[in-house]
């Protein structure tokens, strides 16, 4: 039988690119999903094609003769992605109204001659 190294992380799902990073089987994030996508790693006995693949509390990750299993003592946690809070409809018009109105002003007050510093001149057709 195969010598098993026990790798204890800090949550449970991980992904399988960070635990090949976690557990210095490759250099780098680059390489980890290089290898995974070329079908050189194996997530309990079976070839994984999946960078991002969760990994649990007792996979076994098999890559290049050497041989992993997960460990975590936390909770499987449920990742969720925060929706951002959006301003009111009323109070998002009223910004783009102000926007608008200052524009205008800016535009008004420039002559067709005038040079600004940082603008060209404006062409004539």
């Amino acid at each position: 039988m195969e010598d098993i190294s026990l790798i204890e992380v800090s949550y449970q799902p991980i992904e399988l690119c960070k635990l090949l990073k976690i557990a210095n089987m490759v250099g780098g994030g680059g390489e980890a999903k290089i290898v995974i996508s070329e079908g050189y790693v194996y997530v309990n006995g079976e070839v994984e094609f999946q960078k991002r693949k969760k990994v649990y509390h007792q996979d076994i990750i098999e890559f290049n003769g050497e041989v992993i299993e997960v460990t975590c003592s936390s909770p499987i946690r449920d990742v969720k992605k925060v929706k951002t809070i959006k301003p009111e409809k009323s109070l998002k018009t009223e910004m783009n109204k102000r926007k608008s109105s200052k524009e205008k002003k800016y535009t008004q007050e420039i002559k067709e001659d005038t040079v600004l510093p940082g603008r060209r001149k404006r062409i004539s057709f």
